[in-house]
């Protein structure tokens, strides 16, 4: 696996907290991407469910990578 494959998904940090805040939650496992953003919009978190819904790759990507808020 090259280094690119495995560096973290840059996200802003209201994406950041709000999948940590989802995680933490315990309600699904964060593999099911369409409950995340579901449990994320129903917490509220609507510019995070966007983003989960509009960035498969780049979710399933941060999901095995991790994620970094972006600077």
């Amino acid at each position: 696996m090259s280094e690119t494959t495995r560096s973290p998904v840059p996200v802003t940090p209201e994406i950041h907290v709000d999948l940590e805040a989802v995680r933490r939650s315990g309600l699904t496992n964060m593999l099911d991407r369409s409950r995340v953003a579901g449990i994320a919009e129903e917490m509220g978190y609507d510019e995070t469910a966007h983003w989960v819904g509009a960035n498969r790759d780049l979710y399933a990507k941060g999901i095995f990578s991790g994620f970094e808020v972006k600077r």
